[in-house]
């Protein structure tokens, strides 16, 4: 008589892969989307503020672009965070680089038309690129073990750099381009962005098999394990700090990045010049990566945060010192702050990882996305208005001294812990 298998959940599960095998493919197609997504999101730092002046034709709402597509992509953030925690990765991240091509060709519908109020509404749905390129950093922490999730994580942000530092040097060629097609020189731009954001989401939901989250959960199912499975201890405090490192990062550097093409447009400087700082800017905040994926992982989470704060003043003040017409300081300054945004998202990513369950997971990070998207949204419009009633200068410095409320934040819970 031969026996059968039970019935019941058990016999539904299918045959788990190997772990390290599907951690290393996931990685893989992770940066290849990370690279197109790259391109698209450069986009808009690089040319949304002058599309918008240029439009508008003041420099009060030049930072209103910025505003839109971040304030987009803290909605993206929730839409794509609950697709991923009921369906999986895969299917949430291809729909937001999805809906950020359909943003870029609004965009560039507005420009042809001159329609401001489509440029903003356009501006607001290609946010849904920066969100999802963004909480691709996640599902490379997935599947890793503790002491390695900020490396994780950062090879996935790594890759955004090919694609970010590019893109705003095609800022010129691709606005002649667009030019030949009738559309307006600063619109040429998201033309790379559509074409890059519609290529990650086909990379992404064709080749992002097996889905790291519903594998995650999987794994820890057949193991019989609850939701801390993961072996890292879960706390409300963890969530604290490590969005409130994320959102202080994310405001300084969105603030000070917003407005340096105006600022130097106003010195002077082209396209060409302001895609160059742009580029480098872009290459900081994501080419450090593995180093500071490592960082995190050797000497701890608070340590690096702490140092974002520090790194961040620094450009604050370099930024402020440097003269108008100096591309050299301009560009170190930029480089400094793309450094300390990326050791505040990398630490504070690892932070949120950790204190997260699975059962939870990509709902929390979604909501803390939207916590740094709006933080975004709001150094995006203040930074035009400061600047238009004060000057670039004051809003670099005051940048830089608002990062260091990170140093308490960090002091406070080493202290509790």
């Amino acid at each position: 008589m031969t026996s059968t298998a039970p019935a019941g959940p058990t016999a539904a599960i299918p045959p788990i892969p190997d772990t390290g095998q599907a951690q290393a493919r996931i990685l893989r197609v992770l940066v290849a989307s990370q690279v197109l997504s790259g391109a698209g999101l450069a986009a808009g730092v690089t040319v949304g503020a002058l599309l918008a002046q240029d439009m508008l034709g003041t420099t009060s709402l030049a930072g209103l672009p910025s505003a839109l597509f971040t304030a987009g992509s803290a909605l993206a953030a929730v839409g794509v965070g609950r697709i991923s925690q009921a369906r999986g990765r895969r299917p949430g991240l291809a729909a937001g680089y999805l809906a950020g091509a359909i943003g870029s060709a609004g965009v560039i519908a507005a420009a042809v038309l001159h329609q401001p109020v489509l440029l903003f509404l356009a501006l607001f749905v290609y946010g849904a690129g920066t969100a999802t390129n963004l909480q691709a950093r996640y599902a490379g922490a997935d599947l890793a073990q503790p002491s390695h999730r900020a490396r994780a994580a950062s090879t996935v942000l790594v890759a955004t750099t090919v694609g970010g530092v590019a893109g705003p040097n095609l800022a010129a060629p691709t606005g002649a381009f667009a030019e030949t097609l009738g559309i307006p020189n600063l619109a040429g731009p998201f033309l790379l962005a559509g074409a890059a954001y519609a290529l990650a989401a086909v990379v992404l939901a064709l080749w992002l098999r097996p889905d790291p989250l519903l594998l995650a959960r999987t794994l820890a199912e057949s193991e019989a394990a609850d939701a801390d499975a993961d072996g890292t201890r879960k706390g409300g405090g963890g969530v604290v700090l490590g969005t409130l490192v994320m959102i202080l990062t994310q405001l300084v550097m969105v603030a000070i990045m917003t407005m340096t093409p105006v600022h130097m447009h106003d010195h002077g400087h082209g396209t060409a010049a302001s895609g160059l700082v742009i580029a480098i800017h872009i290459g900081a905040m994501y080419l450090p990566s593995p180093l500071t994926g490592w960082l995190v992982d050797r000497y701890g989470r608070m340590a690096i945060a702490a140092a974002s704060g520090i790194t961040l003043l620094a450009a604050g003040v370099l930024a402020a010192v440097a003269p108008g017409d100096s591309v050299a300081l301009l560009a170190l300054a930029l480089a400094l702050l793309g450094l300390g945004w990326n050791f505040g998202l990398v630490a504070g990513t690892a932070i949120i990882t950790d204190a997260v369950p699975l059962a939870t997971r990509a709902k929390t990070q979604g909501t803390v996305d939207v916590a740094i998207a709006l933080a975004g949204a709001t150094g995006g419009m203040a930074s035009g208005m400061m600047v238009a009633a004060t000057s670039y200068p004051v809003l670099a410095l005051t940048g830089g001294v608002l990062a260091l409320a990170v140093l308490p934040a960090v002091a406070a819970t080493a202290y509790r812990r």
